[in-house]
């Protein structure tokens, strides 16, 4: 028995110690809490939120402030001379610009309440190498590409473009991203560094080729004459053409037959819809005059 009890008291003594070492560590965090002052720490957090939310309340007040005078402002100079595509741009830009500059002094002094050294931060790291180490190289890249965009007046506010696979138009050109409307209504936004090719469609008069697909043998005279009786009629009330038709004549076809081709120069955006209301009236006053308009075999693509 002696023996037995010999080899249980170490175990009692090491349970004894460890309980003695967990109820002075308790005892030690019951006098750290104790000396904790929460009245301090409550009012504190109740004082920083308060001011937080009179800053949000403030730069909200100057955001929409802001934002209304300067639309004030440009809204003096677009029933005059100024206004046009490039105008709006430029009140875009501006208000894009307001906007990122409201925003940064907002997280500066919501940081600032919150006690962190933005100051320092900014003193010791640079503005810029802050801004790459959190990773945001890309932001970078589309404001340098869309100030350069802006500057060489690539786009304006309403041109019709055409940007990598995307066409439309130009809604909003910022300096982060270009808002592009396409043809069905879907708003695209492109981040300016993706923006390499642009196809402004919207800079000089387009030019649309109206294909008249004929047989071999009709009269070339017949239906150059028919041609100059429509060009009469339509061109005159026609504000979206910029010069009359030209008549090119018959052409061989992709298909192996002719092609009786007229070119239209209308304002830019407008090509298709002049190509649309001469052919179809080309193929109206060809067929009254006795005049079969062929149509090219079944898969082939008209030029």
């Amino acid at each position: 028995m002696k023996s037995n009890r010999e080899d249980v008291m170490p175990y009692l003594l090491s349970a004894k110690t460890t309980s003695q070492s967990v109820s002075s560590t308790v005892t030690q965090a019951n006098h750290w809490f104790s000396n904790i002052n929460w009245a301090s720490i409550q009012a504190t957090i109740i004082n920083r939120a308060i001011l937080i939310v009179i800053a949000s309340i403030l730069f909200f007040i100057l955001n929409r402030g802001g934002k209304y005078l300067i639309r004030r402002v440009f809204s003096h100079y677009e029933n005059s001379q100024l206004a046009g595509s490039r105008f709006a741009t430029v009140k875009m830009l501006v208000l894009n610009i307001f906007s990122y500059v409201v925003i940064f002094f907002y997280i500066y002094t919501a940081l600032s309440i919150l006690g962190i050294p933005v100051g320092t931060l900014l003193a010791g790291a640079g503005i810029v190498g802050i801004a790459v180490g959190l990773g945001a190289q890309g932001f970078i890249s589309d404001i340098v590409n869309g100030f350069f965009i802006i500057l060489e007046g690539q786009l304006d506010v309403g041109d019709s473009v055409q940007l990598g696979q995307i066409s439309g138009s130009v809604q909003v050109v910022g300096l982060r991203t270009t808002q592009v409307v396409s043809a069905d209504g879907t708003l695209n936004y492109i981040p300016n560094r993706n923006i390499t090719i642009v196809r402004n469609l919207s800079r000089n008069a387009m030019t649309a080729i109206v294909d008249l697909p004929v047989a071999s043998d009709t009269d070339s005279g017949t239906i150059e004459r028919i041609v100059k009786k429509v060009n009469a009629e339509l061109v005159p009330n026609d504000e979206d053409l910029t010069k009359a038709p030209e008549i090119v004549g018959l052409v061989p076809s992709q298909w192996g037959g002719l092609v009786y081709q007229v070119r239209v120069t209308a304002k830019p955006g407008t090509q298709s819809a002049v190509r649309a209301r001469f052919l179809t009236a080309y193929v109206d006053a060809l067929r009254d005059a006795g005049i079969t308009v062929r149509t090219a075999p079944t898969g082939t693509k008209l030029p």
